[in-house]
């Protein structure tokens, strides 16, 4: 194996690409350029020794989950207290509120809020549950609202029972986020490559990994091999492939697509509001219903709605949805007919659930046994946006303590 930054396999289209790098030694390689592969780069680029590079198989950053999501910061509220989920979104929140000012920042934000709103006896209840939890075991802001006191501050929104506030929620820019994450990449001279295909992965003891990538630049698709001496695995939707390419089988994790459609009104002149607005959550805990959500204009939407898919590709709108969708929506915004809804979008999340498998998973990040520099992560869906800054501040301390 050549333990230099790249091995040029006779090409011509990558170099231009590469022409930095062509003696070069990494110390680490990312795959993966959506928010959380850019936050683990910009984190690693501050330590001075490093030498990264970030590799990202679109002709631009986060185009797969990164933008194709609701864009909420979340407080933290659903996870199990012990769980990086939990820990690392708690986290995030607190670092884009704390430390990512917007007029200093560029990263565009709202901590608008957001009502968990309960209809029956039993929504009460969890929501109740809910509200004791975060109390007592997360450290998270709420409070119980009755019906009346919720519908003086929101008069549109249907409340029969209850409503939980979640005064640390807020709505994100996430592609303001990305540009960020990508300036500090560049200013602490990192290398971000784009159209860059990962097709093989290789380790050997004492030189470390070999990446070969493919050129979607070049005509002929030609590859090239990059040496490093760590390798993170942030691939998103296409992370249990590329840990495939290392791990044996006994040890590989399969991600399921679970896509999710976006619906708005077909028209104006609905009455607005200005917080989040969330179902409790379904029993069968995949997802967290299909909520009116806003944007950084206060203009709505709702969504994601939840059907697993067979490919990562699958964007396609599902119109058939609408019906459910108005069913669920109708609940707590009651002025609307099901014709008063169109889907605009969707995006798919990485889950390492199951269909048919209700236990909570967990995200997946560690540094893989005999895979000495290796870091993998696996199921990074919601809260990943929120959590990313976090995440990638983890993944810094696997390498830097």
């Amino acid at each position: 194996m050549n333990c230099l930054g790249l091995r040029n396999a006779g090409l011509s289209g990558i170099n231009r690409f590469f022409k930095r790098s062509l003696s070069a030694q990494y110390s680490h390689a990312l795959i993966g350029g959506g928010v959380v592969g850019l936050a683990i780069a910009a984190e690693l680029s501050k330590v001075k020794s490093n030498r990264v590079i970030l590799l990202e198989k679109n002709d631009r950053i986060g185009m797969d989950v990164s933008s194709h999501n609701s864009e909420v910061i979340h407080a933290g509220l659903y996870y199990p207290p012990d769980s990086l989920k939990s820990k690392l979104c708690i986290q995030g929140k607190k670092i884009i509120y704390n430390e990512l000012d917007p007029v200093k920042t560029g990263v565009n934000w709202i901590n608008c809020g957001k009502w968990i709103v309960a209809q029956t006896d039993y929504e009460d209840a969890v929501l109740e549950g809910l509200y004791y939890k975060c109390k007592n075991e997360l450290g998270v802001d709420v409070e119980m609202m009755t019906s009346l006191e919720a519908m003086k501050k929101e008069k549109f929104i249907q409340v029969q029972r209850s409503v939980l506030n979640s005064p640390t929620t807020g709505i994100i820019d996430s592609h303001s986020l990305m540009e960020y994450l990508l300036a500090i990449i560049e200013a602490n001279d990192g290398e971000v490559i784009y159209g860059s295909e990962v097709v093989n992965l290789q380790y050997e003891a004492g030189c470390g990994y070999t990446v070969t990538v493919k050129d979607h630049f070049s005509d002929s698709q030609e590859l090239t091999d990059v040496s490093t001496e760590n390798l993170v695995n942030a691939a998103g939707l296409y992370a249990d492939r590329i840990s495939k390419m290392l791990l044996p089988p006994e040890r590989h994790l399969k991600q399921y697509y679970a896509k999710g459609n976006y619906f708005k009104l077909t028209s104006a002149g609905f009455p607005g509001v200005r917080r989040l607005i969330y179902p409790v959550p379904p029993k069968n805990g995949k997802s967290l219903g299909t909520h009116l959500t806003i944007d950084m204009d206060y203009q709505m939407k709702f969504g994601p709605d939840l059907e697993y898919v067979d490919s990562p590709t699958d964007y396609a709108a599902n119109g058939a949805s609408i019906p459910t969708a108005f069913k669920a929506i109708s609940r707590y915004y009651p002025y609307i007919g099901p014709d008063d809804l169109e889907v605009v979008g969707s995006g798919i999340r990485p889950k390492l659930a199951a269909p048919g498998d209700g236990e909570f998973k967990d995200f997946y990040i560690k540094q893989e046994e005999g895979f000495p520099g290796f870091v993998n992560l696996l199921g990074i869906e919601s809260p990943g946006l929120t959590s990313s800054v976090a995440i990638g501040r983890y993944v810094k301390d696997i390498y830097h303590t």
